[in-house]
């Protein structure tokens, strides 16, 4: 019997494992469409061209849905689509050639945080729990039909780091089940109800700016869901951008920005103190907070 033929759309850890995973049970991966690395970004993850290259997959940097890839996307005529990760929008035109639909995989419990970067947004937003969700693919970002989903339980310690490699395992669970049953056309096909969540936009690094106003809890969140590998939380201290890279929500007052301890390094917010852990000046390592001598008072 001829297997099912696949074209895949993957880039970083989730689009790696995902390949893996399909590939361990045999799946016929006929191209992966992925993206070049950007220079601007610390590539901290595994490179799906590089596991394409060790299993002699043929693949593409260029975007899915210009005119000549869709073309080649016709010439295959797959009967799976899946995107793991993939960072463009895969247009309407690409998504009807699959003739047994098109997937992706998203690293939310949907149809909560719906968009760009899940994973932070969550940690952000001090939530406890998030997931990973095969669903259909649609013109709507993040809104068709749920295959199968995982959720994850979010620590009050972990970083976005630590709970994207959560995600990462769900993920690959989520495929490990939904493949065969895909396959077998078994798969559930539940409606997503997009009442129940939000659509959340792309982060930069300049969003990762401080607001002392705000509660130690909130900034605190802000400073694990943005720390390593991600571009920090920061504010200024004599005139010199601060990152924070590790910090904890500690009880007290004091105002807002101004340091009112340096041992341990403590700072007053708008309801607790941020007890600062580690942080970097623009002109230097980062350090531990003890080991960063200041004699500014207040961080703006």
């Amino acid at each position: 019997m001829q297997s099912d033929k696949l074209i895949v759309c993957a880039y970083h850890n989730v689009g790696y494992r995902c390949i893996e995973e399909l590939l361990r049970q045999g799946a016929d991966i006929a191209l992966i469409f992925t993206h070049e690395d950007s220079p601007t970004e610390e590539i901290w993850f595994k490179s799906v061209r590089e596991l394409a290259d060790r299993h002699g997959i043929p693949y593409l940097t260029t975007d899915i849905s210009l005119p000549e890839n869709v073309d080649r996307v016709r010439a295959i005529a797959p009967d799976f689509l899946f995107s793991f990760y993939y960072r463009n929008m895969i247009k309407p035109a690409v998504l009807e050639i699959p003739k047994q639909g098109a997937f992706n995989l998203h690293g939310s419990y949907l149809p909560k945080y719906r968009g760009r970067v899940p994973v932070n947004w969550a940690v952000i937003n001090g939530e406890s729990e998030t997931g990973a969700t095969l669903h259909h693919m649609v013109e709507k970002p993040d809104a068709g039909a749920i295959v199968d989903q995982e959720r994850v339980e979010i620590a009050f310690t972990d970083t976005a780091f630590d709970v994207f490699n959560k995600i990462t395992d769900a993920a690959v669970a989520v495929m490990a089940r939904a493949w065969p049953q895909l396959r077998e056309g078994r798969a559930a096909c539940i409606p997503m109800n997009l009442a129940e969540g939000a659509y959340f936009g792309g982060r930069k690094p300049a969003d990762g700016k401080i607001d002392w106003q705000q509660s130690a809890l909130r900034i605190y969140n802000l400073v694990r869901g943005v720390t390593h590998p991600y571009p920090g939380a920061f504010s200024h201290l004599d005139g010199r951008k601060v990152v924070i890279w590790s910090a904890w929500p500690v009880e007290g007052s004091g105002e807002p920005g101004r340091i009112v301890s340096h041992r341990p390094l403590l700072v007053g917010t708008g309801q607790g103190l941020l007890e600062i852990r580690s942080l970097q000046a623009e002109d230097g390592d980062e350090v531990a907070a003890a080991d960063f001598i200041t004699n500014a008072l207040q961080f703006i």
